[in-house]
């Protein structure tokens, strides 16, 4: 380099890359927006959608449109407790803002449970729930039921049930469960045991088909275990489908919302968060916790599991309860006070006949 010239020339682009950067530049931003909402609608995680936002500061402006927000699939909401930070609540708020119902359903269910915003929370999984998502009709319907975020004495049975009866319209397999159990029990509802059990069985037929359906499904969909051994001696750790193990078949498990995996990871990384005396769901795919004390049923035979719905008490006995329920006639509460038959009319005793 000579002493006339102290700095090397700024390199110039070549023809194909002037080219290239003129043609994105040129496309219009209605087109932009049609492919982002097409990539937003079909992620499979959040990175496949930061991606896209970081290649370039045009398309990170186009990509924050309300239009691409509003499309998001629910997985791109599938976030983890241990990176959850205010950017991240930022971007489910301006994407609830926007009108994507999974992320009203996803946050509300986060600010209900985790923050403890019950107004807040409750106020987005409403919005949900009257855009006719199934989860969220499903999730207040469990609000009301227990009077979750308030006293015992604000449950509304009857409200329950409607809201059950709602998702179960939609095709939602735990409100089916839980309508179908409602019915045999008289629980918020006129009892109707043959009804009941056709809602059952309508549960279980749905759930077959979904896993049907499934086409990211990599192993085989259905195995034969014949004959069935008996329940005792089951170890309870299989990954098959819980209802459907008793015909004799093991299906995989349906994909757990990524609104359960967020409460129930981080009720685990931050133990600490719940209330004295409070416990989690049973049901390890539900995540949910107590609001107060002694909020949810316990199991009637044991009074060891507890859970937040019949829908989850049936999963869960048919999954790993059943072979490791010890019958007792009665058990104590963390405050001393003993209690026999604590459940109303959804022990395991029940499920195990229904």
């Amino acid at each position: 380099m000579s002493a006339d010239m102290p700095f090397a020339p700024k390199r110039q682009k070549t023809c194909s890359e002037k080219t290239s950067s003129d043609f994105f530049e040129s496309l219009p931003d209605d087109l932009l927006l049609s492919i982002l909402c097409k990539l937003s609608a079909t992620a499979s995680s959040p990175s496949d959608f930061i991606s896209v936002l970081i290649t370039c500061k045009r398309l990170n402006s186009l990509g924050l449109h309300s239009l691409v927000l509003s499309k998001a699939s629910h997985k791109t909401f599938l976030v983890k407790p241990q990176n959850w930070c205010d950017s991240v609540h930022r971007f489910l708020k301006h994407c609830a803002d926007a009108g994507n119902i999974e992320a009203c359903y996803t946050l509300g269910m986060i600010r209900f449970y985790c923050l403890q915003n019950r107004g807040s929370g409750a106020s987005l999984m409403a919005k949900a729930a009257m855009n006719s998502h199934a989860p969220a009709l499903y999730s207040l319907a469990v609000i009301q039921f227990n009077g979750s975020g308030g006293t015992k004495n604000d449950k509304d049975l009857r409200a329950g049930v409607a809201l059950c009866a709602r998702a179960a319209f939609l095709g939602h397999i735990d409100a089916l469960r839980e309508l179908g159990h409602c019915l045999q029990d008289g629980y918020g509802v006129k009892q109707n045991v043959a009804e009941g059990r056709r809602f059952l069985l309508q549960a279980n037929a749905r759930e077959l088909a979904a896993v049907l359906s499934a086409a990211n499904n990599k192993r085989p969909w259905v195995t034969w275990n014949l004959p069935v051994p008996h329940p005792r001696l089951r170890s309870g750790t299989g990954s098959g489908c819980p209802l459907l193990s008793d015909y004799g078949c093991n299906v995989p498990a349906l994909e757990t919302h990524p609104a359960s995996k967020f409460l129930s990871e981080w009720f685990v990384i931050r133990s600490g968060s719940l209330g004295s005396g409070t416990r989690l769901c049973s049901h390890s795919g539900c995540g949910r916790p107590e609001t107060r004390r002694h909020e949810f049923r316990r199991c009637s035979v044991c009074g060891v599991m507890n859970y937040c719905s019949r829908a989850c008490q049936a999963l869960d006995w048919k999954f790993r309860h059943k072979a490791e329920c010890t019958p007792v006639e009665g058990w104590l509460h963390d405050d001393g006070e003993e209690v026999v038959g604590e459940d109303v009319g959804g022990g395991d005793a029940v499920m195990a006949n229904s």
